[in-house]
């Protein structure tokens, strides 16, 4: 048997074991506290609350702990909420995340978190460790004035970052890149006190992140710089400068009297290097051959600067350039007149102040692409042709219709001899047609003469008048190159081998042999 206080000892000790294993989670609504369940949201806003509610449901998708008074989320907090999805934290008074908070909780579904309006100031490396699936981050309307380089490390699905509203001086920019974050697509640190912007940093942010970073209302110092940055923003038309043009400010030698409307206030910005704020991008590329403009981007814009160039092979460029292939100019400018292939590297600028003794570099990687024969050609352009066809074909129509040959003149047949025989009819008739007899005709040439069996060219023409098929009594019909008329008793043979079986052959300007 234990003494009495031993036994008080072992009490206790299973107590706070009890309380240790007890669960958070619950099958049921903590109505005793005051939350409100709705199918899978459960709603614990404005109740006060300095901790977490001892059991959440396990259902709950959406949960809600705004307006409430927590001020730190203990390790453990949301064990055992494995279909969590959505977690509001906005309005209390948290100034910390221990380690852990988030372990064992729905962890890759927590796509929603909203840690705004609380009292957090700096973001540390092991806040958000266990969220790899977080798609949607608000921290807006902290105290933060710190955000450590691998804070948001580990958020490969995140798309929209929210950090305005807070006390910031810097961020890593660094940190962000493409294959760490590669859906991100808005980044908010508007509405804090940014001085200076790391040019290089920024330029290096993927495409995506560029064009919804959001800048406005910080405590920039007025530089060619910042003013180059956003006029190139307005110019690609990004969402930043198009929603918050007016509220894009600079501060006048950093003094807060100074403030000025960057887009308002181009007469303090004339003085630039307009040419440096052009779109200069950290890499770039330019065919063999071609020249490339490289431009030294620098906050320096007193006139005691001067620009010092390095190329690939540590030659030194200064104005106005070197043996002739580089070109330098006085506001810090380089040319390469001709590329070539050992031109490829990284080209390093120097910015030096003698004056204010600072200075600043800046780094180009160029790229030139080899000069092939086939780029030479430039590519057949078959709308060129399409027209010229067109136009080839018109003027061989108009040609066709207005420049055929002239015809040549009939050739002159000559006339059959005239017998004295034939009449006046028979001749009129052996010149409007000639008709083709079965027997060959007899020469009255002269006495004796026999039946000539030679071959002989007619020229048959249509005959004009006809009588239901049948040629009138008494018609002559005249045989070219014969020179003999046929009389009335081959017209009577005539008619009849046409009733019978002949059929007659009509032809216009046609030479037909006859045996």
């Amino acid at each position: 048997m234990l003494p009495i206080g031993a036994s008080s000892w072992w009490r206790v000790v299973v107590m706070l074991a009890c309380l240790q294993l007890r669960p958070v989670q619950a099958d049921s609504c903590p109505l005793q506290v005051g939350c409100l369940c709705a199918a899978d949201i459960v709603s614990c806003t404005a109740l006060s609350l300095q901790r977490m509610p001892a059991e959440i449901p396990v259902f709950a998708v959406t949960l809600d702990l705004s307006h409430n008074r927590m001020e730190q989320l203990e390790a453990g907090s949301f064990t055992g909420l494995v279909r969590l999805e959505t977690l509001r934290l906005a309005h209390n008074q948290l100034t910390g995340i221990r380690s852990g908070a988030f372990r064992n909780s729905s962890g890759a579904l927590l796509r929603h978190l909203d840690l705004s309006s609380n009292q957090l100031r700096v973001l540390e490396q092991h806040y958000f460790q266990e969220l790899p699936g977080l798609e949607e981050l608000l921290l807006f309307n902290n105290r933060i004035v710190h955000v450590e380089s691998r804070a948001l490390a580990g958020l490969t699905n995140l798309h929209k970052a929210y950090l305005s509203h807070n006390r910031l001086t810097d961020f890593p920019f660094f940190s962000i890149q493409k294959y760490s974050h590669p859906l991100l697509s808005l980044l908010d640190l508007s509405s804090n006190r940014l001085p200076k912007l790391p040019l290089e940093d920024i330029s290096n942010l993927p495409p995506a992140v560029q064009a919804g970073l959001y800048l406005h209302n910080n405590s920039l110092v007025c530089e060619c710089s910042t003013y180059g940055l956003f006029r190139f923003w307005k110019q690609r038309g990004f969402d930043s400068i198009r929603f918050f043009q007016q509220e894009h400010i600079c501060l006048v030698y950093g003094q807060q009297r100074g403030t000025l409307r960057v887009f308002q206030s181009g007469r303090y910005f004339e003085n630039c290097n307009l040419t440096a704020l052009k779109e200069q991008q950290s890499s770039v590329s330019v065919k063999a051959g071609k020249a490339l403009l490289l431009h030294c981007l620098t906050s320096l814009s007193s006139r005691s600067v001067t620009f010092l160039w390095v190329a690939p092979n540590w030659e030194y460029v200064v104005p106005p350039g070197n043996n002739g292939s580089l070109k330098m100019f006085a506001n810090g400018s380089l040319e390469i007149v001709a590329a070539r292939e050992q031109d490829s590297g990284i080209y390093w600028c120097m910015a030096l102040d003698r004056q204010r003794q600072r200075n600043e570099t800046w780094e180009v990687n160029v790229t030139v692409v080899p000069h092939h024969d086939r780029d030479t050609h430039e590519p057949f352009n078959t709308g060129f042709t399409t027209l010229l066809g067109c136009v080839v074909s018109l003027v061989l129509v108009l040609m066709y219709l207005y420049l055929t040959p002239c015809r040549c003149p009939p050739c002159s047949k000559p006339r059959p001899p005239a017998t004295a025989a034939s009449g006046n009819e028979a001749g009129l008739s052996s010149a409007q047609s000639s008709i083709l007899t079965p027997t060959p005709p007899t020469t009255t040439e002269g006495p004796g003469r026999k039946v000539s069996t030679n071959k002989h060219v007619v020229f048959l023409e249509p005959i004009r008048e006809q009588q239901n098929g049948r040629l009138r009594a008494g018609q002559g019909v005249g045989l070219m190159g014969s020179g003999l008329l046929i009389g009335a008793e081959q017209q009577t043979r005539l008619h009849r081998a046409a009733e019978t079986d002949s059929i007659m052959s009509v032809f216009s300007d046609t030479p037909i042999m006859l045996p």
